[in-house]
């Protein structure tokens, strides 16, 4: 199998082990010059080699990413970007290699890592030209917006540059200006991107305090490199990323490189030289004669970095299914497929293909066969593997897309099975034909299972109402009934093994649960299990009986009393008899019955007809009809039954057991051996596997099926040549994130699978503003204030008792004295929530000095936010005289909208409201938010003994309302101000919004938990029918684009305009009429 089937993805895609140590070297990142020599990232280590080419040396050896080196002026010095003490920071080393000094101590980011398309944090950016300051960017939370910071080169406090934000930068030869970009997106995987976060070449004049926008185009023009009268930069307005160059002299622009296939990417200049990669090669360009070369590099590497491994299996479990006898699992684990006992004897990789993706194997329920998927082909297709020896027999051949799932008939004769074109298909094990049963023309059907006679189906699909319907399906007439009506969402449905009942799950509880903030409600926990009684002279299960009657819910027919008597039947038969589905359509939603259990989410239905198993409340619990009564089978476990088979498979905490179906409480002390369960892994095929698997996850799933006007299989073979020099799983990310990154689509995302990481230290911080004091010992310049009520919203040194204040020195941390060190933090690393010493003095000296303790907190960024929210509202407060309300919407997701509800709420007696989107980082609820805001009164209420009036609908913010927006606002903070002009709220004040609203679903499986991200659904304007925002954002109706230096000083421009169009618009603010005249009725 391996050697034929596996051929196509080797002759595609190469395989790494035919590159040797002689090869030119591809898939170099980062580079930097000092002129002589180039020092760049390769696998996660950093190089360095002659600028004229040739075999590069080796300068770290870490498991860390080492990344974006800088040379020192004098060329003496790297700093770059590291991991070697968990944190990403900024070290140094010398040029000619040695041991790493760290440079910075900071917070652990959550969005802080190469293949995060947020990027890592603190990235070395450039070297002041004295060569005593190392620039680098630094992101205080997980959002999109970084600041520029200095520290010097031998360590010690940074200092910010007084910006608001910056990303990648570059300073003038004499060191008085700075070109640099405001923000930085370099990670998105979104090629061509013209939103609003597209930037332009800003420099920033310190002197004059002033910023200015020399480039401003609507494309991205990133990477300044300031040399001589010129500032040489990227831009990809042609399209592809090239080099251009802005004189500042003439304030004119020319292009500079024409590469056509491939991005110029992280370009950096030292002197006149520059520096950058092309298709993965690195490349030099002389300042002055503006030619490219490409600079040839080999590394005599021992090729240790994408090595074969061998896993544990037990950690990758995806599926587990039973032979009928209970003797022996099969189990599907990292993209292979094992056969192995349920107590003891040999476990077998049945497959053994590290560059396939195998998938749900499912034992036949004759215990003959192993079914399973497999892309070995290229496609994915299913196999028929013999229990016991032999070769896999392919089923299907020429699938044109991806196989959902599938499942064998009980009589091993057929396979049922789905796929993203929507159809149901039933396969024929012995001739291999496939008939497609149906195709739905709205989503994908689910839940497809058989009958135990073979001879019906029964799954689920969606109405046009959006309700999902439950369904049988006769085989054989080729016809679909309803089960279930319209009115009612049904899910996982199962026959009874017996052919009476039909099992599932619905959602007909109505149980509101309703709020206290305003009269309105939820519903949850809506969902029950049901019984269909399929034939209709099939009795209820729950008759009542008088006492000595039969309990069984049927009367012995003459019949069965009849074969009762007869003699001895087929041995074979009396094991496995098949039970005959009766189905009546008439009448079948009145046969629908439910048992009674609490309300919740139930699913994993098996029934003998005499007891219902589900999953529902945390484990698997059995309804036994007869009885009549409810018991837990097993806490925290789900259970499995192969069709046809006698057994009960268990999965829980990682584990899998094997049992009798339980009449009661399962047994599970003894857990299936899943040691032996080793996985060898091929990196480079498994590589290869995942990006062909990604590549076609977006040919079947991408929203629309023209993928943009880009010819995907071109693109395809345009990357996958880059394939063979991939070393780590960060270069898969990276080759796949340009692939997708070519759709020109904002949410096309991927996100590492397995990637080996330092472990992360998180340092301790204090919740204040600190300075070194040339004394040696550290001040306390501004304590953050922050609320008293909430630990994580204020600084551990107000803690009541504490008495800690701004001017106070502290000079010793765990009894080390704090001048022993150049940078304070240095003491706290991994000191985040664990008790520490401080010692505190009102002079800077160790004598006199008292001692608190504290735990220091590991993340001060919402101690920021929730100042800044604070004065944002005292503003918006004292400047309007307390007539406009703010209410601040950090996302869309439960945090924006708990946000939006903790301040919309007590500001409904405000006149006019502020809603401030800007760096909304996005989610779903907007509709929630937008339909409270637009709510209009047609009632008001008054009641005696009040001078209040109240509306209905409830909560009514009567008067007018302004929108906050910037780049930042992304996603569904796109969707909102969208929504919020299209509902006439008002007026949207800012700038462009980020562009992006093309929705993503959960990820495929993949095989070492990679996370891909195919944007499949999106909006249109009903009114124009025209697509909106995508790759341009939303258009504020006022812009105000916030001057930096201004902002840095405090001034929020944008803020103020708000304030003044609110003011404005008060003057023709209509109130709620007052409480009418008394009536009189006596006249």
């Amino acid at each position: 199998m391996n050697k034929k089937l596996l051929l196509s993805l080797f002759v595609l895609f190469g395989a790494s082990a035919c590159l040797s140590a002689a090869d030119e070297a591809r898939l170099l990142r980062f580079p930097a010059t000092n002129g002589s020599e180039i020092v760049f990232s390769y696998a996660g280590d950093l190089y360095k080699v002659p600028v004229t080419g040739g075999e590069a040396q080796r300068l770290t050896s870490h498991v860390g990413y080492e990344m974006f080196p800088r040379f020192s002026p004098d060329g003496k010095t790297i700093a770059f970007t590291g991991q070697y003490d968990g944190n990403t920071e900024v070290y140094a080393i010398p040029s000619t290699g040695g041991e790493p000094q760290r440079l910075t101590y900071t917070a652990t980011n959550a969005r802080d890592d190469l293949g995060d398309r947020m990027g890592p944090n603190n990235i070395v950016m450039a070297w002041s030209p004295d060569g005593k300051q190392i620039v680098y960017r630094n992101r205080i939370s997980s959002g999109f917006s970084g600041k520029l910071y200095t520290v010097d080169r031998e360590g010690g406090l940074p200092e910010a540059i007084p910006l608001p934000e910056g990303g990648f930068c570059s300073y003038s030869p004499d060191g008085k200006q700075l070109a640099y970009n405001r923000t930085m997106r370099e990670f998105r995987t979104w090629k061509y991107y013209k939103g609003g976060m597209a930037d332009d070449i800003w420099i920033y004049n310190p002197a004059a305090k002033s910023v200015e926008n020399v480039t401003n185009n609507v494309a991205q023009d990133i990477f300044p490199m300031w040399i001589g009268d010129d500032i040489f930069f990227l831009s990809d307005r042609d399209r592809t990323m090239n080099i251009f160059v802005y004189n500042t002299k003439t304030r004119q622009t020319a292009k500079v490189t024409d590469f056509t296939e491939y991005d110029v990417k992280f370009p950096s200049a030292s002197g006149n030289t520059i520096v950058f990669e092309n298709g993965g090669y690195i490349y030099k360009m002389d300042a002055s004669t503006r030619q490219p070369q490409k600079v040839s590099i080999s590394l005599a590497s021992d090729n240790i970095y994408a090595r074969g491994d061998i896993k544990k299996g037990a950690k990758y479990i995806t599926s587990v299914s039973t032979s009928p006898d209970g003797e022996r699992v099969a189990i599907t684990a990292r993209g292979e497929v094992f056969n192995l006992p349920a107590t003891k004897g040999v476990t077998k990789n049945i497959t053994r293909t590290p560059g396939a993706h195998e998938r749900s194997a499912q034992w036949s329920p004759d215990g003959k066969s192993i079914a399973y998927i497999s892309d070995a082909t290229g496609e994915t297709e299913l196999y028929l593997q013999d229990a016991v020896e032999g070769n896999p027999v392919q089923l299907t051949k020429n699938n044109d897309t991806y196989i959902r799932t599938f499942e064998w008939s009980p009589d091993s004769k057929t396979i049922v099975y789905t796929d993203r074109k929507n159809r149901i298909n039933l396969l024929d094990v012995a001739s291999h034909r496939v008939t497609m049963l149906l195709q739905d023309p709205v989503s994908e059907p689910d839940d497809v299972t058989f009958s135990p006679d073979s001879k019906w189906l029964t799954y689920t699909r969606d109405a046009d109402n959006e309700i999902t319907i439950v369904y049988v399906y006769n085989i054989a007439d080729k016809k679909e009934y309803p089960v279930t009506d319209k009115w009612y969402n049904s899910s996982s449905p199962v026959f009874s093994t017996d052919g009476k009942y039909l099992i599932f799950s619905s959602a007909r509880d109505f149980n509101p649960t309703y709020g206290w903030l305003e009269w309105n409600h939820v519903y949850n926990n809506m969902y029950g299990v049901y019984i269909a009684l399929l034939a209709k002279d099939t009795p209820s299960p729950f008759l009542q009986k008088d006492a000595g009657v039969n309990n069984s819910t049927e009367s012995e027919t003459p019949k069965a009393a009849a074969d009762k008597n007869s003699g001895k039947k087929d041995a074979k038969a009396e094991a496995n008899p098949v039970s005959l589905v009766k189905f009546t359509p008439e009448g079948i939603t009145e046969r629908i019955i439910k048992l009674p259990v609490a309300a919740s989410y139930y699913g994993s239905f098996y029934s003998d007809g005499k007891k219902v198993y589900y999953w529902g409340r945390g484990g698997t619990k059995v309804f036994d009809l007869g009885e009549q009564k409810e018991e837990t089978v097993a806490d925290g476990a789900m259970m499995f039954v192969t069709p046809g088979s006698k057994k009960a498979t268990f999965y829980k905490d990682e584990q899998v057991y094997v049992t009798d179906i339980p009449t009661g409480q399962a047994n599970l002390n003894t857990s299936v051996n899943l040691d032996n369960m080793s996985i060898p892994v091929d990196y480079p095929k498994e590589w290869a596997q995942i990006f062909d698997e990604a590549w076609r996850a977006y040919r079947d799933g991408f929203y629309l099926e023209n993928m943009h006007g880009v010819d995907w299989k071109a693109i395809k073979q345009k990357y996958a040549v880059l394939l063979p020099y991939a070393k780590t799983r960060l270069d898969l990310n990276y080759i796949i994130g340009e692939m997708i990154g070519e759709l020109n689509c904002g949410h096309a995302y991927v996100n590492p699978g397995e990637t080996e990481k330092p472990k992360r230290i998180k340092t301790g911080l204090l919740g204040a503003e600190i300075s070194a004091d040339k004394s040696g010992f550290f001040r306390l310049e501004k304590i953050l204030a922050g609320a008293s009520w909430s630990k994580e919203l204020r600084s551990p040194l107000t803690e009541p008792g504490i008495e800690a204040k701004a001017g106070d020195y502290i000079v010793a941390i765990d009894g080390v004295p704090t001048n022993s060190v150049k940078n304070l933090y240095a003491l706290l690393v991994g000191k985040a929530g664990v008790p520490t010493e401080i010692s505190l003095n009102t002079k800077p000296q160790l004598a006199g000095a008292r001692k608190i303790v504290i735990s220091p907190i590991e993340d001060e960024y919402p101690l920021y936010h929730y100042n800044w929210v604070q004065n944002n509202l005292k503003k918006v407060d004292e400047a309007s005289k307390g007539r406009i309300g703010y209410i601040y919407i950090p996302d869309m997701g439960p945090e924006g909208l708990n946000e939006f509800a903790r301040y919309f709420y007590p500001q409904l007696d405000k006149e006019g409201l502020i809603i401030d989107d800007r760096a909304n980082g996005g989610g779903n609820v907007s509709p929630m938010i937008l339909e409270r805001l637009s709510r209009e009164p047609y009632r008001v209420t008054m009641r005696r003994g009040s001078t209040k009036t109240g509306t209905v609908p409830d909560a009514v913010q009567v008067g007018p309302k302004v929108c906050l927006i910037n780049k930042y606002s992304a996603s569904d903070g796109d969707l909102f101000p969208w929504g919020f002009r299209a509902l006439g709220l008002g007026k949207l004040i800012g700038t462009r919004t980020w562009g992006g609203i093309v929705g993503i679903s959960g990820p495929l499986p993949y095989m070492d938990g990679t996370d891909i991200r195919v944007p499949f659904f999106t909006s249109y304007d009903p009114k124009t029918g025209q697509w909106i925002i995508e790759n341009h954002g939303v258009d504020p109706d006022i812009l105000i684009d916030n001057d930096p230096v201004k902002e840095w000083n405090g001034e929020d421009e944008q803020l103020n305009k708000a304030i003044e169009e609110v003011m404005k618009e008060l003057q023709n603010r209509k109130p709620l009429p007052p409480v009418p005249a008394p009536r009189d009725f006596s006249k």
